[in-house]
Formats: structure tokens, sequence, C-alpha cells
């Protein structure tokens, strides 16, 4: 399946809600090549067929999504044990398919008063994942405009919410302790591809660092810092993994390393 032309059903399928979602994972980061301000790279972003969502879960959201999911040819799959159950919203052949799926912010213990799991949440037809640290993604997200120009397949331009690309970056810091090897070496690509996109950007992003992003985590502020540091301290093996990680192109882990200590001490300083 073209995954562009997948990803655009899903975009007007959404369209009524741009306003209140958010694209986030690897699918933000492939979108935010199409901002104006992007470097252009001749390599591929790292490729994933499942596209994030993220929405404030305080926020009523009015509406049948999975309603105009479904009119877009998308069908849900339940799993879980959860209630309500865990929900993808795929296109194509489920095993091969492109895929949706709705997250939201996980608050306090992750338990309920009764000692069940608070992992899913009901709204607009659809259900959402509870995720911890995912509130910074909703911080200041961006405005990209999609369509033929940019070779998104669509009839006409649509603005879709993207997360800010420091808040991703930052995001990735605070989820480290919670993945795997393999997931923490695709987050550092993730990350160095980041500052790849928007190396000029440093002094914006130290600034909404200190003016909008920091003020927001409060005392985590702290914990990315120390994270960032530690992880960009030296080359890991978690470092050499993220280089081995692309096909198209040759990425030494010296490279990552000193690019994103260097970035984060200019994004994170004082």
């Amino acid at each position: 399946m073209n995954d562009l032309s997948a990803f655009a059903k899903l975009a007007q399928a959404l369209n009524p809600w741009q306003s209140q979602l958010v694209f986030i994972g690897g699918w933000a980061h492939r979108l935010h090549r199409f901002d104006s301000r992007a470097n252009k790279l001749n390599h591929q972003p790292v490729f994933t067929r499942d596209t994030d969502l993220a929405f404030a879960n305080r926020t009523p959201i009015e509406g049948d999504i999975k309603g105009a999911l479904a009119e877009h040819g998308f069908k849900e799959q339940l799993s879980g044990e959860h209630t309500p159950p865990v929900a993808h919203y795929t296109l194509g052949e489920e095993d091969g398919g492109f895929y949706a799926e709705f997250l939201t912010p996980l608050s306090g213990s992750g338990t309920t008063r009764r000692g069940t799991p608070d992992a899913t949440l009901a709204k607009a037809g659809i259900t959402a994942q509870k995720i911890r640290h995912l509130d910074i993604l909703l911080v200041d997200p961006w405005v990209i405009a999609l369509g033929p120009e940019n070779g998104m397949p669509l009839p006409k331009p649509i603005n879709v919410q993207v997360a800010h690309p420091l808040c991703f970056m930052v995001q990735k810091f605070l989820i480290q302790k919670y993945r795997n090897a393999a997931k923490q070496a695709q987050d550092l690509l993730y990350v160095y591809d980041t500052i790849e996109l928007f190396g000029a950007l440093l002094p914006e992003f130290n600034t909404a660092w200190k003016d909008v992003v920091k003020p927001e985590l409060g005392k985590l502020s702290s914990d990315v810092l120390k994270i960032s540091e530690t992880t960009f301290s030296g080359v890991t093996d978690v470092i050499r993994n993220a280089a081995l990680i692309p096909a198209d192109r040759k990425l030494s882990p010296d490279q990552i390393q000193l690019t994103c200590q260097y970035a984060f001490e200019q994004i994170l300083g004082a």
C-alpha cells in the first residue's frame, strides 16, 4: 500500500478535528520535513506503518471520529482485556497495512480507585490508550499544510497539527527508561535526525525550552537535562545500534554522539 495515499485518507477523515488532534511518533517526524524551515535531506525518514495521534483527555471532543474513519475505509481492530479495549484503525491488510491509533496522557498511579488498570479512554467513538509523559507532546504544536505541492495526494490542502520538534525530542528522553534497547536506539536516531532537520533552529529551540517547555515540565525538566547529558556523554551501545538502523546512508556513532551532545548543550543551556 502507498503510505502517502493511506495517510491522505486519514488526514481527510480527521480534518474536522484537526485543531484537537496532534500527530506524534514516526509520522510526526515525517511531517516535520514538510515545514518550510526544515533542511532538505537526501535520505529517507525512518519508516513506520502506524500513525499515532494524541489529544488532551480533559478537552471535550464532539462528533463521531470512528464513523468518519469508517467512511474512509478504516476498520476498527480491538484487542486486550482493558475496558474499553485497545483499538487500532486499519486500512488494508491487518498485518501489512497502514493503521492509526489514538493516545492520551496518563496521570496519577495508572490504576483506578477500584484497583483496575487506568489504561484506555473512550471519546468521540474511538478508544485511546493512556500513555505517561504524553502531555508534553501536546505543548505548542506546529501547524503544517499538506497538499499536492508537497507530494501529499489530497484534492485540496489540509492543515494538521504536529508535535513541536523540541517536545518530540524531549519526550524521547522522558520515556527512555521504559523502552527496550532496540526502541531506545530507534528513538536516538529520531532525535539525531530531528537535529539534522532543524539544525538552524537551535537558538529558537533554546528560547522555546526556557519560555515554554521547561515551565510546562516543572520538576521533570531537571530529569531531561540529566538524561540528555548522560545519553550523549560518550559513545554507547545504544548509539552504535542507532547508527546501524538506516539502510540508505552511513552514520558513525561518533557523528551521532557529538552532534547531539553539541545540539542539546545549545538547546538546554542557560
